[in-house]
């Protein structure tokens, strides 16, 4: 398998991950020898107002605590809100305003700064959102970005004028999967980005506790049992090769189900705890050395 990026989300800090324990998984993921971490203004979006850009005020404390300066921290701008709703400000002054903004807190440790939800099609508004974009890659020598983009091929006809290359994060699990709506950006140019590789807490066996990621972002165990049921029926195959460490949760297929994607260069990971930060990245290790191409295979028959 070819290496791909690993960056540590950072979306249920401040919500579901407490500060103590988001200081643990960045301690563990240093320690494992990783610098990339994924955040945004609206981080976590909980629905509470008083949470609004709680996860970045966590990342910034532990960053000035440590004295870093060799991040690589992903920032995604334009949510109004962590309400969940569609309030989103992509106007020029605006992305110019945060990004200068975001430099000043994280100064050299920003290394990408990436539009959060579009919902616009209005191709001449998006070029005028990209001539901004472009001269922030330009002044402060960041790599520009999109995310949860609804009409990614205006996007790609608005960026012939400016040709940047993006870091593109899209949703890629087993219940969906955006990978072929960015069919129109070409991989020898932009890098994609697989985020919500576990459906969002989804398990392969309940039941979830009051607590879950799954139940707080909305999940609906009825919904997916048929597909679980499908890939339970086909973990004791999975588990015969005896010559590989065995598939045993939902989180390793979605690791290897964006992993092994041809089409995908890295990942976004989100943990709730340190312990599951080092379960993931044992297994991740699995996929450079043990052939699970077979499992991908399966995978993307049955979730079609």
């Amino acid at each position: 398998m070819n290496k791909k990026d690993l960056l540590l989300g950072t979306a249920q800090w401040g919500w579901t991950v407490s500060r103590a324990e988001a200081f643990r998984l960045l301690d563990a993921w240093l320690a494992a020898g990783h610098r990339s971490v994924d955040a945004a203004t609206n981080y976590p979006i909980n629905k509470n107002p008083a949470d609004f850009r709680a996860a970045e005020h966590i990342l910034l404390e532990y960053i000035r605590a440590h004295g870093l300066r060799d991040l690589e921290v992903t920032m995604k701008i334009g949510s109004m809100d962590n309400l969940r709703s569609p309030e989103v400000n992509l106007a020029p002054s605006f992305i110019l305003m945060m990004a200068e903004e975001y430099r000043r807190l994280f100064g050299e440790n920003l290394r990408v700064v990436m539009l959060h939800w579009d919902n616009r099609e209005s191709e001449s508004d998006i070029r005028d959102t990209l001539a901004a974009l472009a001269e922030v890659q330009q002044s402060l020598m960041v790599r520009p970005g999109i995310s949860g983009i609804k009409f990614p091929d205006v996007y790609a006809r608005a960026n012939q004028v400016f040709d940047l290359h993006f870091d593109i994060q899209l949703k890629h699990n087993v219940l969906h999967s955006d990978v072929p709506r960015y069919a129109t950006f070409p991989l020898e140019k932009h890098r994609r980005y697989a985020y919500g590789i576990n459906a969002g807490g989804l398990k392969l066996d309940g039941p979830y506790p009051a607590g879950s990621t799954f139940l707080a972002r909305g999940g609906d165990p009825e919904k997916t049992a048929a597909l679980l049921e499908k890939i339970r029926a086909r973990l004791p195959e999975w588990s015969l090769a005896f010559v590989r460490p065995p598939v045993r949760t939902m989180n390793h297929l979605g690791l290897l189900y964006a992993g092994l994607h041809p089409d995908i260069n890295g990942l976004v990971l989100g943990f709730s705890t340190a312990a599951q930060l080092s379960e993931t990245l044992d297994f991740w290790r699995n996929l450079d050395t043990f052939d699970y191409s077979d499992i991908f295979s399966t995978l993307t028959k049955i979730t079609v």
